[in-house]
């Protein structure tokens, strides 16, 4: 049986740190593109549409690992469930990886809401697997509160609180659980401390010099209420210990 491991997601921000600790532990991986790339350091990149599922026979013959971190706005449970089912026609597939996100099944959003979904697909399939969720990494934090200072007035939702995590410890991680043993639903992985949506947009305008004027702003509904009941933080779990500050730091430097 090949040892390659199947990563969809393999070339984004997430994958393209894991697949190079897969493959110093001596696996080749197969990565799933949307286009037809060259091989390379024991590496394969195969073409597939997971929203159609075109592909998926042939990526996964052999396989016994799969490591699913392909997402995006929309369409996490739509190819989650193409793959699980084509994995299952495979009927070599030994452990199924999942990513997921802290909250998925407490906060009313879509995009969480696929991700709960995705999550009952993989425990519903009869494959062994493992699910992880994760907080919000530190690079969507810089990009939503850069987005927002572009504004002369500064958006300022209340009651929202992020606890964001280093997106390298999230991979480390999934690395880890990958070539172990299935373990199901394991610890959720956040970052080490938990700040307002008001205090990641003050350390940003501090750290790239700027000053805006402030809107409070209620998020109301079931979304605001659950975004004020912690729903999406994990506060008694093991955390990272890369900092968002010293994330910002590294990444404002000069701006």
């Amino acid at each position: 049986m090949s040892n390659t491991i199947l990563v969809t997601g393999g070339t984004g921000l997430l994958g393209s740190q894991v697949v190079p600790l897969l493959r110093r532990a001596g696996h080749e991986v197969r990565v799933l593109s949307r286009h037809d790339r060259q091989p390379g350091d024991g590496v394969e990149y195969v073409a597939v549409d997971l929203l159609t599922g075109d592909g998926l026979d042939e990526a996964l013959g052999g396989v016994r690992i799969v490591l699913h971190l392909a997402g995006g706005p929309k369409g996490d449970d739509v190819g989650t469930r193409n793959l699980v089912q084509a994995a299952k026609r495979a009927g070599t597939v030994e452990h199924l990886v999942l990513i997921s996100v802290i909250g998925a099944d407490a906060v009313p959003i879509g995009y969480f809401a696929r991700k709960a979904e995705a999550e009952r697909i993989v425990a519903a399939s009869g494959i062994p697997y493992t699910i992880l969720r994760a907080a919000q990494f530190h690079e969507l934090a810089l990009k939503t509160v850069r987005a927002m200072a572009k504004a002369p007035v500064l958006p300022a939702p209340g009651g929202i609180r992020w606890q964001p995590v280093a997106s390298g410890e999230v991979a480390a991680r999934l690395a880890e659980l990958t070539l172990g043993t299935p373990a199901g639903r394991v610890p959720d992985l956040a970052g080490p401390r938990v700040y307002t949506l008001e205090e990641l947009q003050r350390g940003y305008l501090a750290a790239v010099g700027k000053r805006r004027m402030r809107l409070p702003i209620r998020v109301p509904g079931k979304v605001g209420k659950a975004y004020r009941s912690g729903a999406n933080l994990t506060l008694d779990a093991p955390t990272g210990s890369d900092t968002w500050e010293r994330f910002l730091t590294a990444q404002t430097t000069g701006a």
